[in-house]
């Protein structure tokens, strides 16, 4: 994999949509306060020890479906899902900011950057093989009350692998966000949005929440920094989810987007927030 498209707290494609479902009979998450993760004594997510991390291998960004999101709160295993989770609740004009594939020491310092100017939290899916060459990345998200959620260690179309493959992908990606960021993920985003039975199953088993999103910036298709702005605005509303990303490719329009976007939002009345777990 070349570095340029997927530089790698403490230490694809129809098969996937059809196993969904429609998006208008998603749960609800309900959101947490912004003051960063919680740090539970409870011991690390229930699955088989971490297998050596995979080889990095090439992956699109393109996501098929959209979906919606999750959040931190007491460690206990989730019971399976059928569906990604697609509706956040919470008082007011309440939205979560999410992007995925990093870090990426190009982009995802500026973005955290403009996340602490404003005094917001963001949630980010991280690729294990991005967060294994960054971990210092996933250790400043822990410091600044930033959610880190899994989102494999290469990017594969999981609809594609074994049960067996996706618990490796998965389980490698949790061992480096656990050392890096100081707990284990709660919260699971597939590639390409592309989840089935297995995907939802053994996301439960390590413990994680299945979050997707309801609004695509489509920034990985670089539109341009104005067209994001407009997307995202447009789409804003309460209990949205919004996806970009802060890896993969040139994500300058992106980086550039959130200064304009964010205070807006921001001036218009919207609490930006991150998730937190239903079940206590």
């Amino acid at each position: 994999m070349k570095k340029d498209q997927l530089l790698t707290r403490r230490r694809v494609l129809l098969a996937g949509a059809a196993a969904v479902g429609a998006a208008g009979t998603a749960g609800v998450l309900a959101v947490g306060r912004d003051h960063g993760p919680a740090r539970p004594a409870a011991a690390p997510a229930p699955g088989a020890p971490a297998r050596r991390p995979l080889a990095p291998s090439a992956y699109r960004l393109q996501p098929l479906a959209g979906y919606g999101t999750p959040g931190a709160g007491p460690h206990r295993r989730p019971p399976a899902r059928s569906e990604p989770i697609l509706r956040m609740s919470g008082r007011g004009r309440t939205m979560m900011l999410t992007f995925d594939d990093g870090p990426d020491p190009r982009y995802t310092p500026r973005i955290l950057d403009t996340l602490a100017e404003y005094d917001v939290r963001a949630t980010f899916f991280v690729c294990g093989e991005m967060a294994d060459d960054n971990r210092d990345l996933l250790t400043r998200m822990a410091d600044e009350g930033h959610v880190v959620g899994n989102h494999t260690w290469s990017h594969p179309l999981l609809t594609k692998l074994t049960r067996r493959r996706i618990r490796s992908e998965m389980e490698s990606t949790c061992e480096i966000v656990e050392k890096a960021y100081g707990e284990p993920p709660r919260w699971f985003r597939a590639p390409y949005g592309a989840w089935n039975r297995a995907v939802f199953q053994l996301g439960a088993e390590l413990g994680m929440e299945p979050l997707a999103w309801t609004v695509d910036s489509l920034d990985w298709t670089t539109p341009g920094t104005a067209t994001i702005i407009d997307r995202i605005e447009g789409g804003a509303a309460p209990g949205v989810v919004v996806l970009s990303h802060d890896a993969g490719g040139d994500r300058s329009q992106t980086v550039r987007a959130l200064r304009t976007y964010l205070p807006q939002l921001l001036d218009s009345g919207y609490h930006l927030t991150v998730p937190r777990r239903q079940h206590a």
